[in-house]
């Protein structure tokens, strides 16, 4: 009675949440974080903002009356799209002289910040750029500072790099602050879009169009010995010292005779079609150990291994910037792994003209999860004779806040013909060959990038679901084996645990119950749960297995962290851990405490889905599966303390706290068919499988209680037992019997008698 009285108040707790919280989703502006920020942690030594101005958004930051610096939102200034495809927002600060005194992350969807990544570590990386003024740096020819890259979110921290510098750059620019005080400066010279001729491959190197980097992997050695990173340093790249690590390339494609030179005709043709006017494309190739492109951009839509810097602009690329080149055109030109065309999005205050560096960001394991980084670039700058100068009218000082005179692209929130949605690019990949589309169409969304990207893990995940529901729809003759049943049901929790979880990283949450039952109530968007195909595909299949058979399919043999226990224990019974058996009285009154966990989190969810996500670290499959145990110590402590008592007590978690095997008991009952079969003598007189079921889902009684069982189907060996179900071995003795008897009467028959007879007639 107490344990549904405490329920029952959980419930109206959750239900009555809403009316203390506003339930609408808030759009992300300036105003609106400020409120819950001092004005000294964004501008040191302000005590108040003033009023948001506009154009650009800004808050004036005070002391007293005098001014001392300005507050922006970083997302209202620049594209600052993450991993999630959603916008993270920086509240970014700059001292009247336009230095970066202060930034702060407000909010974001980052997964790999939401799933252990310590957002103190993604403080200490902004930290770095404080002091650093970008319209200065880019006068003086310094670049942003060299950041410590966190590792394992290595494309959202450049994310949020990037977009703190360009920014701050666009807003003193806009207010005339430090450098831009006197006025931009004005181009002189621009692209000329008639200038050269086709050439091979050695005159463009020996001009200049193509620039080459080459790095050996001595030279990549000695950097990371020369970093300082001892662990880096200590895993040598092998191989001889003289061997190629990578060749690099870069030209700029846009101008009509080098594209030509360096595409062919044809290609060069469709690459023109694509690009807006006044829109630039590069060329990168390369060949050797080491890939620019690297798996980044598959990940998330972002190629993490390069990056374009020109003035205090830092330019990335998305996937859907890019074309794939099978061949250089040039003649003499060599046989490449890697050719890329990369259109520089319309919203970049990008010059073509103008000096530009592409940065190659190398990356070494030095952990399960930790990288150590150093970087390399190519300086390029357009042989003069490809440029012409720049027409007086044109060469004007520029209003506060426009971009160089020359070839100017459309600002960020202008549509731009055949590389829009969002960010501009190329168009997207066709699904059958890989190359861009030539047709004016928007970029696919990210989502949609993902799951092709995801090909072979949907393939391999299919297989699993597909053997799983062979297993539950033909169970009959396979339990009947049980040896057999015993091996498939091991190698299924073996791969559910390395493949599914630690390769795959595919653990349910019930974070992802919360936040889609938040969705419903603030605006739902399909695109925000299509990021992560395996964790899509495996809830869809999660849903239509609770119509079949509940909970269990999932709980008993897709979940991680679940097959992580019950391995774990078969190796404790095979050393002789004593297991314990927890008396029926006791065990029917832990049960509720996850019903009442749930509630608890549900309820939090309805006012603050943040804090709820930290309250649902209760759940250990963060530290136990997706970061392998690679985390801060208490955490780790608290994961190993549930498997040591799973060692005891099977599947301890399961039983007692686990937030979403409640969550999926709850529709759980709604199952249309009831697979596993009893006998009426279950529970009366015999209670065998009540004795053995795993996690005591069968009550003294006989009858299984859906809410709790796993579906292991433990008991459904025993009900095919002849040997250990005793209404089994009573119609197997009987068969004996009867087979016995019918093999002594043709036996008597056939016995001569005493007189040495034949048979009687």
């Amino acid at each position: 009675m107490f344990v549904r009285g405490v329920a029952r108040a959980c419930l109206v707790a959750a239900l009555a949440a809403p009316l203390l919280v506003a339930a609408q989703a808030v759009p992300a502006t300036l105003d609106r974080f400020l409120g819950g920020l001092a004005a000294a942690q964004i501008v040191p030594g302000a005590d108040r903002f003033g009023a948001v101005r506009a154009n650009p958004a800004v808050a004036p930051a005070y002391r007293g009356d005098a001014l001392v610096g300005y507050a922006y939102l970083n997302s209202e200034q620049v594209d600052a799209t993450g991993y999630s495809g959603k916008p993270i927002h920086i509240v970014v600060g700059l001292d009247p002289e336009g230095t970066i005194v202060g930034a702060k992350l407000v909010e974001h969807s980052e997964p790999i910040v939401l799933i252990g990544i310590p957002e103190k570590r993604v403080a200490a990386y902004l930290a770095h750029f404080i002091g650093y003024n970008p319209l200065q740096g880019a006068a003086e020819g310094r670049g942003p500072p060299q950041a410590d890259i966190v590792s394992g979110a290595t494309v959202t921290v450049l994310v949020m790099g990037d977009s703190v510098v360009r920014s701050a750059a666009r807003v003193a620019r806009a207010l005339r602050l430090g450098p831009a005080a006197g006025g931009a400066g004005v181009a002189t010279r621009s692209v000329d879009p008639d200038a050269g001729t086709i050439v091979d491959w050695a005159t463009l190197l020996q001009e200049g169009t193509v620039r080459r980097l080459h790095l050996t992997v001595g030279a990549v050695n000695k950097a990371f010995a020369e970093s300082g990173n001892r662990a880096a340093a200590g895993r040598p790249e092998p191989g001889p010292a003289d061997a190629t690590f990578i060749d690099l390339y870069v030209a700029l494609v846009s101008q009509p005779a080098i594209g030509r030179s360096l595409l062919g005709d044809a290609e060069y043709a469709n690459l023109a079609h694509v690009l807006a006017p006044g829109q630039s494309a590069i060329l990168i190739a390369g060949d050797g150990l080491y890939s620019f492109k690297g798996s980044g951009y598959v990940r998330g839509g972002i190629f993490d291994r390069i990056e374009l810097l020109q003035g205090a602009e830092t330019i990335r690329f998305h996937d859907y910037t890019h074309r794939r080149v099978g061949d250089l055109h040039a003649a003499g030109a060599p046989s490449l792994r890697e050719i890329g065309v990369f259109a520089i999005p319309p919203g970049s205050e990008f010059d073509p003209a103008a000096a530009w560096r592409l940065q190659l960001l190398i990356q070494r394991a030095t952990g399960a999860l930790d990288k150590a980084f150093v970087s390399f670039a190519v300086d390029y700058r357009l042989p003069e004779r490809y440029t012409k100068a720049v027409a007086a009218a044109a060469a004007t000082t520029p209003a506060a806040g426009a971009a160089p005179a020359v070839a100017r692209p459309a600002p960020e929130s202008a549509a731009a013909p055949a590389f829009a949605a969002g960010a501009a690019g190329l168009p997207p990949p066709d699904v059958a060959t890989g190359d861009p589309a030539l047709a004016d169409e928007p970029a696919p969304p990210l989502w949609q990038r993902i799951w092709r990207s995801k090909i072979a893990s949907l393939a391999m995940l299919a297989m699993m679901l597909g053997a799983l529901t062979l297993i539950f729809f033909f169970q009959d003759p396979l339990v009947a084996r049980e040896r057999l049943f015993d091996r498939v049901r091991i190698a299924y929790l073996v791969a559910t645990l390395f493949w599914l979880g630690w390769v795959a990283h595919a653990q349910l949450s019930v974070v992802n119950v919360l936040t889609f039952a938040n969705a419903l109530r603030t605006g739902f968007d399909w695109s925000q749960f299509l990021v992560d195909p395996l964790i899509f595909v495996l809830w869809c299949s999660v849903a239509a297995a609770l119509l079949f058979w509940g909970r269990g399919p999932f709980c008993g043999w897709l979940c991680p962290f679940g097959a992580l226990q019950e391995l774990s224990n078969r190796v404790a019974r095979r050393l002789k851990v004593p297991q314990l058996k927890v008396p029926w009285a006791v065990h029917e009154r832990l049960w509720p405490i996850k019903y009442i966990i749930f509630l608890g989190l549900f309820g939090v969810s309805l006012g603050s889905l943040a804090y709820a996500e930290r309250f649902a670290e209760v759940e250990p499959f963060k530290t136990a599966i997706v970061l392998r145990f690679v985390r801060e110590w208490w955490f780790v402590a608290f994961a190993l303390a549930l498997l040591a008592a799973g060692l005891f007590v099977e599947r301890f978690f399961c039983r007692y706290l686990c937030p979403l095997g409640a969550a999926l008991a709850i529709p759980g009952r709604m199952r249309m068919f009831d697979w596993l079969k009893r006998y009426r003598e279950c529970g009366n007189p015999c209670i065998r499988c009540f004795k053995e079921c795993p996690v005591e889902a069968i009550h003294p009684e006989g009858h299984i209680n859906p809410n709790e069982c796993i579906s292991c189907l433990h008991c459904q060996v025993l009900y095919r037992h002849d040997y250990k179900c005793p209404v089994r071995v009573q119609r197997r003795l009987k068969r004996e019997k009867r087979a016995a008897l019918a093999a002594t009467i043709p036996i008597a028959a056939a016995r001569p008698d005493a007189g040495g007879a034949g048979p009687a007639g």
